[in-house]
């Protein structure tokens, strides 16, 4: 499965008595987190629970999670490529997955398998954390993939003044205003589309904006999705830049630092929507006894 024999890609929770089973399912998986974050939210609860790894093959996840809840495990974190695949896996899912069209938390309960998306929650989470008004603020949200469309529901739950989606091609952004129209209706948000190209004109794009999330996978390539002219029109030193993508200064960054605005990576979005998972699995009667705050700072340490 894997050339890293130091990592175990393959969780049986029949190896593991006594505990309570997870995993996290991805591919590839040996450079995850979750492992390690879990892990702390379960000493700081007093959980007797293990959370280990698994990597079925591209085309092997329904296989690898049967196998996985038929062998007593509890629940499953989801990420790339396989949300969908979890989406579909799942019997019942929550109102927030179906908006966000993906699953990235599983959890066996009454013979049912459960899907819910807690990512939209834990970018939320993180924002305040990190002292970022969403309320009242001019949001850009760069992307209409799957990272984007997880992330939108919470967002307009804050009642931001505008969010704007911009996406190279205009058809899927579209799609995106389409279906959470009705949402931003409710909370009076002004719903827009770009595509990539228009937020290089004053004309179309008018007025800069206060948060800017990069929800592509530019970052994984060193590459950004803003053009100069782009970044001009739509940074000031007051803006906030977010890239989802963690463990590094992305180009996006890079860009968002040379206009004088702050920046984030993503990985205290991977803490936050963890611990909702976490909660999610374990009761929300813990809440008040894990710091998830505390687990970001040891991984930034």
């Amino acid at each position: 499965m894997s050339s890293n024999a130091s990592v175990d890609l393959h969780t049986d929770p029949s190896l593991h008595p006594g505990l309570d089973v997870y995993a996290v399912a991805g591919n590839p998986i040996g450079h995850s987190q979750s492992p390690a974050i879990h892990q702390r939210f379960a000493e700081q609860a007093k959980q007797a629970m293990h959370y280990g790894r698994l990597q079925p093959e591209l085309d092997g996840f329904a296989q690898a999670a049967k196998i996985f809840f038929s062998a007593g495990g509890k629940g499953m974190n989801v990420t790339v490529p396989f949300k969908l695949y979890a989406q579909a896996f799942a019997d019942q899912l929550t109102s927030r997955a179906q908006l966000a069209g993906a699953v990235n938390t599983l959890w066996i309960q009454d013979g049912k398998i459960y899907g819910d998306n807690t990512d939209g929650a834990g970018l939320v989470r993180d924002l305040l954390a990190q002292g970022i008004a969403v309320h009242e603020s001019r949001i850009l949200l760069l992307g209409a993939g799957g990272a984007a469309r997880g992330v939108i529901g919470p967002l307009l739950e804050h009642s931001p003044k505008c969010l704007v989606i911009a996406n190279r091609s205009s058809i899927k952004a579209d799609e995106l205003i389409k279906l959470f129209a009705n949402v931003a209706a409710s909370k009076e948000v002004a719903l827009e589309a770009r595509t990539l190209a228009q937020l290089e004109s004053s004309e179309k794009t008018p007025y800069p904006f206060d948060l800017v999330i990069n929800a592509t996978a530019a970052g994984l390539a060193d590459e950004s999705p803003l053009s100069i002219a782009a970044v001009v029109n739509i940074f000031t030193p007051s803006s906030f830049a977010y890239d989802m993508v963690y463990g590094k200064t992305t180009a996006f960054m890079k860009q968002a630092l040379q206009r004088g605005a702050r920046i984030s990576d993503g990985l205290g979005m991977l803490v936050e929507q963890a611990a909702d998972a976490f909660l999610l699995w374990r009761g929300t009667d813990l809440a008040t006894q894990i710091d998830s705050r505390a687990v970001l700072a040891k991984l930034r340490s």
